[in-house]
């Protein structure tokens, strides 16, 4: 299943986001660590451009503080 970005005007499988998000979820529970630096450069490496998956982590750093815990 493909969903679009229109930002980045690029099409991913939906799936294989989910998957990414699972696994750095997993590694970073794990290790006690955040997941950005590993998310980014995955970010990268499915083709994503690199602005845009900054602005996605960015975004995420942002909403942090919303959360409760």
């Amino acid at each position: 299943m493909q969903i679009y970005l229109p930002i980045a005007e690029l099409s991913v499988n939906a799936f294989l986001l989910l998957g990414l998000g699972g696994i750095v979820g997993v590694l970073s529970g794990m290790f006690g660590v955040g997941g950005g630096f590993l998310i980014t450069p995955l970010l990268f490496f499915i083709g994503i451009p690199p602005a845009v998956a900054v602005a996605t982590l960015s975004l995420i750093h942002i909403s942090e503080p919303t959360r409760p815990y």
